[in-house]
């Protein structure tokens, strides 16, 4: 069978669901955040997500020591690509419940079943029900026999008898050995604008600046520095045409791409952590960049959101929103004019 899905363990105690076809396979933790560990593009044998120098956290294996929401996530933050639901970036009180860095969500445990299996195609039904906050999220995942693409279909619903806000985004991390000085980076926004207060300790960019893409200054930003430059960052994109965008390793002739609805996801936080930020989390020891599709800006926490940009999502009593996604490998050894709805990714 070309698409199959296998649980299996990660470490010693994590449970995790292997879902692949003929030419993609991804990993994703069950048991923490159904974040996904692995996304790799099988014709190349190579894992496009970044993974971090301290390894996967088992809560079984350990006891937590951190006193901080933020601590914590990082503690538990292995790499690889985690929802951020229903806050993101720093902590902050909403409604009397303290949203911890980064949401809920990707800390939580999460079921799953498989809700559909052929020779040909694949999809599976994962959800988790927060504790702190009244929503559940589900996501379905999807894969189908030939075709390099990761679909995947979200939503999240307010259980609650009144109105909440909230932050939605994703948070898939590349690095080595794909992300390298090789790598270009094609987006569907013609405009990125530099956080308002993340300085940074290798920045380019001056703060609250907008520029247009893919220029700051004298500095092309479209091309990724190597492991020996340093660089830091956090800016957003904005004004989407379509919500896309690609990074091609222009050596090894391949490349991955998101797409996604950009009505929902307005924003891409884009965020470059390459071997620059001294102390902890990082040391200087950590090459990785994220481009995260959002539904809101900053990164400061959801009453931030609420007081500088109203960018934040309002779900009524009983309200869904829905999402969908999707992850696309493809081939090219100059990048990408564009990504499609469905998929389909034009080459420069």
């Amino acid at each position: 069978m070309t698409c199959k899905a296998t649980e299996v363990v990660l470490g010693k105690t994590l449970t995790a669901l292997e879902i692949e076809n003929d030419l993609l396979s991804t990993t994703v933790v069950l048991d923490k955040g159904a974040d996904i560990y692995r996304l790799v593009y099988k014709p190349k044998d190579i894992d496009v997500l970044w993974k971090s120098p301290w390894g996967i956290k088992e809560q079984k294996r350990g006891f937590d020591s951190a006193f901080d929401s933020a601590t914590a996530w990082l503690e538990a933050y292995a790499g690889g690509w985690q929802v951020i639901f229903p806050n993101g970036g720093d902590a902050t009180v909403y409604k009397g419940a303290a949203l911890g860095f980064h949401g809920e969500a990707s800390m939580k445990a999460w079921d799953y079943e498989v809700v559909s299996e052929s020779e040909g195609a694949l999809e599976v039904k994962m959800a988790s029900r927060l504790s702190r906050s009244p929503y559940t999220i589900e996501r379905w995942m999807r894969v189908e026999s030939g075709c390099p693409i990761l679909h995947i279909r979200e939503r999240v619903t307010n259980h609650a008898g009144e109105e909440m806000d909230c932050m939605w985004s994703h948070h898939p991390a590349f690095g080595a050995p794909f992300l390298s000085e090789v790598c270009v980076i094609d987006v569907g926004a013609p405009s990125f604008v530099a956080d308002d207060r993340y300085a940074g300790f290798a920045n380019p960019l001056t703060l609250s600046q907008t520029y247009q893409w893919p220029v700051a200054g004298e500095v092309d930003m479209s091309k990724v520095p190597g492991p020996d430059q340093e660089r830091d960052i956090l800016a957003y994109f904005q004004d989407f045409e379509s919500g896309w965008y690609a990074i091609t390793n222009l050596d090894m002739g391949f490349g991955v791409g998101l797409v996604w609805d950009e009505s929902v996801f307005p924003y891409a936080w884009f965020w470059q952590e390459l071997n620059a930020s001294p102390g902890f989390p990082f040391y200087k020891c950590a090459y990785v960049m994220a481009i995260e599709p959002a539904s809101s800006i900053p990164g400061q926490g959801l009453t931030a959101v609420m007081e500088k940009t109203g960018s934040h999502l309002t779900l009524g009593p009983g309200e869904s929103k829905e999402v969908t996604m999707k992850a696309v490998f493809y081939q090219s050894d100059q990048g990408v004019q564009k990504i499609d709805a469905d998929g389909a990714v034009h080459l420069k």
